[in-house]
């Protein structure tokens, strides 16, 4: 049942990701093309860092997720890269970019400061360019969210079924597993 919970935040992940996607291209687009006459930036074209490396992290995100996925609906077995080791690593890595994309996105300035670009944004919503903004923080903070509860479960479960270096997908039958030949049948009690 866990593995069907773990396929479906996977897949949650994988929207998310691909709708923060959308809203980092289009805040990017807007930022990179501004017109003369736009008041931010004084209409100076300019793009936000941060806003990249979420963008770099969605991604990121959509591949793996997409790959974690289909490993575990689909049963496959490799050596190393397919252990709950491997999936651990993985998102724990990507733990640290969505945290760190989220929180320096998030960062506000009392007084303000030259180097916070988008300060309070509830007080802009009448613009679309603010709500994108908001939205980008909201899936942004889902987004880490969704990670960390993906690592918890397959932390949980590795450590309650020593399964570390076990397949990802958790569902093997040692008798009929790749891994290890005789050597896997050592706890199967006859």
């Amino acid at each position: 049942m866990i593995h069907f919970v773990r396929v479906f935040v996977y897949f949650l992940l994988f929207i998310f990701s691909v709708v923060l996607m959308a809203l980092c291209a289009v805040r990017l687009h807007y930022t990179t093309h501004l017109s003369p006459l736009d008041p931010l930036n004084g209409g100076v074209r300019f793009y936000d860092h941060i806003v990249v490396e979420l963008l770099v992290t969605s991604i990121i995100t959509i591949i793996w997720s997409a790959f974690i996925a289909r490993t575990i609906h689909g049963r496959h077995e490799h050596r190393r890269m397919n252990t709950f080791t491997a999936e651990l690593v993985g998102l724990f890595v990507l733990f640290l970019l969505w945290l760190v994309g989220a929180a320096i996105a998030t960062h506000t300035s009392n007084p303000p400061d030259v180097d916070v670009r988008w300060g309070n944004l509830s007080s802009c919503w009448t613009y679309s360019t603010c709500r994108i903004l908001t939205a980008l923080l909201a899936f942004a903070w889902l987004g880490w969210i969704l990670v960390l509860a993906l690592f918890m479960m397959s932390l949980l479960f590795a450590i309650a079924n020593k399964a570390f270096h076990d397949p990802m997908h958790g569902r093997w039958d040692r008798r009929a597993t790749n891994y290890g030949g005789d050597l896997s049948m050592r706890n199967i009690v006859r």
